[in-house]
C-alpha cells in the first residue's frame, strides 16, 4: 500500500483528500513527497475545524496563523505559505477558494497600478508580458519620486519627468533605458486621463539615445555552440529535453518565449514542419530540420513526462509543469556554466544563425524569412556580426598603409 493513501484527512478539507492525492501523482510527486504534502492536508484541515475557520476564508491571514501554530506546536518543516502552495492551488482550481497567493492591495499605489494594470489589458489589449514591463516601470517611478496618490501627483511638472529618465536611464543598458522610457509615457498619458495630473507630461518625457548599428555583438561561434550542446548529458532525461531546446534555438533562432509556447500539436511529423508562435501573436509554419526532429523524438519517446498538458517541454521533477521562457533562459545559462564559458542569453543564438548564414554567402532575403522578421531592416541589424563581411566594405583609417 502506498504511504499517501495511509494519510488519514479528516475535517473540512476531507472531501477534497482524494481528489487532491490523484493531482499530486498526475504533477508527478513521489509516494513519499504526496504523504508529506497530505499530512499537512490534514493538519491544516484539523486546524480550520479547531479554530472554526471555513474554507473559504483561507486566505493570506488565515494561512499565517496556521503556520505560526505549526511553528509553537513543535514542527520542524514546512513552516512557510510555499509549502501550502500545491494544496492551495488545488483549491483554487475547484473554486473552494479565491486565489490568495499573494495579500490584496493594501495601499492606494497598489491600487493605482492595479487600474492601470486593467487599462492596460483590457482597453490597450497588451500582451502580459508586456503589461508586466509597464507597470513595473510605472512602479519605479512612483517609487524613485516618492509620489503619493491624490496628494503629490496634482504637484508633478515636467522637470520631475526629466530629472528621473536622466537619473535613471544611465543606471540601465540601453535597450532596457528605452523600455523604461517607452513605459513612462504610457503611464503618464493614464494618469491625465485618470484626472492624476493638470497637464499631459508624456512629452516631457526624453528620448534615449540610440544608433542603429553603432556597436559589434560579440559572435557567438559555432565552436562554441557546439560544446553547449555537449554539455547535455543525454543519458538522463533533463539532458535530453536541455539538448533539444538548445538546438531548438541554434537551428531555427527562436526566441526564450517562442521555444516555451510550444505544444504537442506544434509538430507537424508528417510534413516536416513546426508551428512558430511568434510577436503579435503570429503563428507561422517553419521546416523542422531532421537533426531537431531526431532530438525531439528522443526527448517525447522516453523522456517527456505522460501529463495532460500539451506543452511541449515540462518540468522533469514534481510539480510537472510547462517551461516558462525563464526557464528557457536558465537553460542557457546552466550549458554556459557547465561548458565553463562566460554566460550569454538566447538572442545571441539568432545572431549565431544568421552570422552562420551570412558566410555561408546567404541573401538578407532568405535569413529574414528563417528569422521570420517582417522588415528586411531588421534582419540587417544581424548583418553586424559578418565581420569578415565588414572588412571589406570598412574604409581604411587616414595615414593607414593597406
Amino acid at each position: 500500500m502506498f504511504v499517501s493513501s495511509r494519510v488519514r484527512v479528516i475535517g473540512p478539507l476531507a472531501e477534497h483528500s482524494d481528489g487532491f492525492r490523484a493531482k499530486l501523482f498526475s504533477l508527478g510527486y513521489t509516494d513519499e513527497s504526496s504523504a508529506s504534502q497530505m499530512r499537512l492536508m490534514a493538519d491544516l484541515s484539523r486546524w480550520l475545524a479547531c479554530e472554526h475557520v471555513n474554507i473559504a476564508m483561507l486566505q493570506p491571514d488565515a494561512i499565517e496563523r496556521f503556520f505560526e501554530s505549526r511553528r509553537r506546536r513543535g514542527f520542524a518543516s514546512k513552516l512557510s505559505p510555499q509549502a501550502l502552495r500545491p494544496l492551495v492551488k488545488y483549491l483554487a482550481a475547484l473554486g473552494v477558494i479565491e486565489v490568495c497567493v499573494d495579500a490584496p492591495p493594501e495601499s492606494s499605489t497598489e491600487r493605482l497600478l492595479g487600474r492601470y494594470r486593467e487599462h492596460l489589458l483590457d482597453e490597450l489589449g497588451l500582451s502580459e508580458g508586456t503589461i508586466r514591463l509597464y507597470v513595473t516601470g510605472a512602479a519605479s517611478f512612483i517609487k524613485s519620486c516618492g509620489l503619493l496618490v491624490d496628494i503629490a501627483f496634482e504637484n508633478l511638472t515636467a522637470g520631475d519627468v526629466t530629472s528621473f529618465v536622466v537619473r535613471e536611464a544611465p543606471k540601465r543598458s540601453n535597450a532596457v533605458a528605452k523600455n523604461l522610457v517607452v513605459a513612462l509615457r504610457s503611464f503618464l498619458r493614464f494618469c491625465f486621463a485618470e484626472g492624476l495630473t493638470n497637464h499631459r507630461l508624456d512629452a516631457a518625457v526624453p528620448g534615449v539615445a540610440s544608433w542603429r548599428a553603432s556597436s559589434l555583438p560579440k559572435p557567438l561561434r559555432r565552436e562554441a555552440i557546439e560544446d553547449l550542446l555537449a554539455t547535455c548529458d543525454r543519458t538522463n532525461p533533463v539532458g535530453q529535453r536541455d539538448y533539444a531546446i538548445l538546438l531548438l534555438l541554434w537551428r531555427l533562432g527562436l526566441r526564450a518565449g517562442e521555444v516555451a509556447a510550444l505544444s504537442l500539436d506544434d509538430v507537424d511529423w508528417r510534413n516536416g514542419e513546426i508551428v512558430v508562435h511568434g510577436k503579435g501573436g503570429r503563428d507561422e509554419r517553419v521546416p523542422l530540420p531532421v537533426d531537431v526532429g531526431e532530438a525531439l523524438a528522443d526527448y517525447l519517446r522516453p523522456v517527456r513526462p505522460s501529463q495532460q498538458s500539451r506543452r511541449l517541454f515540462l518540468r522533469v521533477h514534481a510539480p510537472i509543469e510547462a517551461l516558462t521562457s525563464g526557464a528557457i533562459r536558465w537553460t542557457v545559462r546552466a550549458a554556459c556554466n557547465r561548458a565553463g564559458v562566460p554566460e550569454v542569453g538566447t538572442h545571441r543564438f539568432r545572431h549565431a544563425v544568421a552570422g552562420e548564414l551570412l558566410c555561408e554567402g546567404a541573401p538578407l532575403s532568405e535569413i529574414a524569412q528563417l528569422l521570420r522578421h517582417h522588415s528586411i531592416d531588421t534582419t540587417a541589424i544581424y548583418a553586424k556580426v559578418d565581420r569578415s563581411s565588414l572588412e571589406f566594405v570598412a574604409r581604411p583609417w587616414p595615414g593607414e598603409s593597406r
